[in-house]
This record gives C-alpha cells, structure tokens and sequence, in this order.
C-alpha cells in the first residue's frame, strides 16, 4: 500500500526469481489493496504481469549465460545424494527441448516451478520470443486468478491460501493430461 504500485512490482519480480517468496500471498494481497481503492484492478494485473515477465527475464538470463554445464557438473559431483544421473538431466533437457513452450506457460502457474521454469529454458535458449509470450501468457492467468480472488474476498483475501492447493492440483491434471495422451498417441 505505501510503496504503490511500483513497490508491488518489485516485490512480484522478486517472487519471479526467489522461490521461497509465496506468489499467492504478493497477488491475492494486491487484489485486496485494489478491493480498498487504494489500486485498480486492472492496473493491478498489467503491473503484476509486467513484473512477472521481467523477473522470468532475469533468470532466463543468467540460465543462458552460464548454460547447462555448471548443472551437469554438479550433477556429476551430487547427483547421486539426490538420485539423479546425467541421463535423467538429458532426459529432462529432451523433454523440455519438446515441451518447452505449454512448460513454460503452464509452469507459470505452479508455485515453485513459476520460478524454476525459467531455468531450463535460458540453459537450453530456448527462443527468447517464445519464451516471453509462454511467460507472459501463464503469468497473467496466474496473477489475474489471485488478483480478482483478493479483490472478490476483500478482507478475507487470507482464505485464498486454502483453495490455493486445489488450483495447483487443477493446473498440475491440466499440464498432464495432453502430455500423457500424446505420449501414448506417439
């Protein structure tokens, strides 16, 4: 509320790049502060997408500068402690490399994967418009969902957070079932 708008981007760019910073709680707040006047909805969506796809950026960025060999050296080094092997790190980069675009867009709106999703996609450069638009698409259903919950709930924007798993559940069926059928269609 004190910071307005630009400090509510800020904070979305930072639960863009920071996974532990709860993206339900920034957005679903912002729609609350918008349900007191102090936002506009609207304004409050584009502000929140905007810095949604900016942060996305930021780690796009540093994923495609460094690129997958620091990942695959660490997996060589630890991977067994975490049961992965370099050929379940190709295999994930030959699932990406085929999925990269509904991946990016549906990780969008899962948290945790909002925020790592960005990495697999800079590692393997994945093209940068793609990458934006699948970015800018599943952010603004992401942050429209929290948003308009915040603003429809008002003071009770807090119950939000019990209904947030069911969404991730929805969207995790959703991500899942083309990619099964399509595997078994193949």
């Amino acid at each position: 509320d004190t910071l307005g708008y630009g400090g509510f981007a800020l904070i979305v760019a930072l639960e863009t790049i920071v996974p532990v910073i709860p993206s339900e709680v920034v957005l679903t707040l912002g729609g609350f502060a918008a349900s007191r006047g102090q936002f506009a909805v609207g304004t409050t969506i584009v502000v929140a997408t905007v810095a949604s796809v900016g942060g996305a950026w930021v780690l796009y960025g540093i994923a495609a500068y460094f690129g997958p060999a620091p990942l695959h050296a660490l997996v060589r080094r630890y991977g067994r402690w975490a049961h992965v092997s370099e050929r379940d790190l190709e295999a994930a980069e030959r699932w990406f490399a085929r999925w990269s675009t509904l991946a990016v867009g549906a990780c969008r709106c899962l948290p945790v994967l909002r925020v790592l999703i960005s990495l697999p996609a800079g590692f393997e450069r994945m093209p940068f418009t793609s990458f934006t638009l699948s970015t800018l698409v599943g952010s603004l259903v992401w942050n429209t969902v929290f948003i308009v919950l915040g603003y429809t709930l008002g003071e009770q924007w807090d119950q939000v957070l019990h209904y947030a798993d069911y969404l991730k559940y929805a969207t995790l069926a959703g991500i899942a079932a083309p990619v099964i059928a399509s595997t078994f269609v193949s």
